[in-house]
């Protein structure tokens, strides 16, 4: 993934595509801040982490974006959504998360909200980056009431 960005942000200066080298090279300066910040090694893990945040923050933008009526803004931003989120692996379909929730049900048998960092915690492993964790985070909340 780390090896697809590079090849992107080199075709996009080629192509000239303004937007999506924008997008590229926010993501190449996060990446290289988070590097920093934690002593991690630049891989495919820190790129999921790093875009995930990329995409919550265009989200939480989008949302405000609405209540202010601002359609421009709001295109631009899924747009830049749309560039980031090939960055991720395959997005799991709902059935999919449904069915890993369920497993992790019954493995981590939780007896209530109590239990709602155990079953995170085993999502956060089998789902990071292939599924939005806010929607699986509200699954998880609706079956433990």
């Amino acid at each position: 993934m780390v090896e697809k960005l590079d090849k992107d942000m080199i075709a996009a200066m080629k192509n000239k595509e303004k937007d999506k080298l924008t997008v590229i090279r926010m993501v190449k300066a996060s990446l290289k801040q988070e590097q920093i910040d934690h002593k991690k090694e630049i891989n495919d893990e820190l790129l999921i982490d790093v875009v995930n945040k990329q995409i919550k923050m265009r989200k939480d933008s989008i949302t405000e974006f609405e209540k202010g009526g601002r359609n421009d803004l709001i295109e631009k931003t899924q747009y830049e959504i749309d560039i980031l989120m090939n960055y991720l692996p395959e997005q799991l379909s709902k059935e999919e998360v449904l069915k890993i929730i369920e497993d992790i049900f019954d493995n981590v048998k939780p007896e209530g909200q109590k239990d709602m960092g155990k079953v995170m915690k085993e999502a956060q492993t089998k789902l990071k980056g292939k599924a939005d964790m806010k929607e699986v985070s509200t699954i998880i909340r609706e079956k433990l009431k």
